[in-house]
């Protein structure tokens, strides 16, 4: 097996953003709004409730700048919509659009194509280990290291 050394942050970023990739010149080449990868990172984690910009921005680990800038694009496209939250006066509640819904089940359809195309590639049972892996409760962050005196 042939490994390279380097961090494993990094082989998954470079992970996510191939997937990111495909499934953007795959929705371009379909006809579909064209969509930059923090729009993907935040309709992957808008569920059928909806969220709040800040509930976004921890979701997807970036700052409610971003997230506020990827909404305005998505409602902009008509993929997403804001609305009042129902318990707070003050928040917004973000929902995928009918458009958006039938463009995420399409993302979803394109995804599952990515990945029987990575698994002819890497193998079945390696794909099928990855999986595994990132779905097993990893537990809380630990902090490594000397402690502080």
């Amino acid at each position: 097996m042939h490994t390279t050394g380097r961090n494993l942050p990094g082989l998954l970023g470079e992970a996510r953003r191939w997937f990111e990739e495909a499934l953007s010149q795959s929705l371009e080449r379909s006809g579909e709004v064209p969509v930059s990868p923090p729009q993907i990172q935040l309709f992957a984690v808008l569920d059928e409730q909806g969220a709040t910009v800040s509930e976004l921005a921890q979701r997807t680990g970036v700052t409610r700048q971003t997230v506020h800038q990827a909404v305005h694009g998505l409602v902009d496209a008509g993929l997403l919509e804001q609305g009042p939250h129902p318990s707070s006066a003050r928040q917004r509640l973000i929902r995928r659009t009918a458009e958006g819904e039938r463009v995420h089940r399409r993302a979803s359809a394109i995804l599952a194509e990515l990945e029987e195309r990575l698994a002819e590639r890497i193998g079945r049972g390696a794909v099928a280990a990855l999986r595994e892996a990132l779905e097993a409760p990893w537990g809380e962050p630990p902090a490594v290291g000397p402690a502080p005196e």
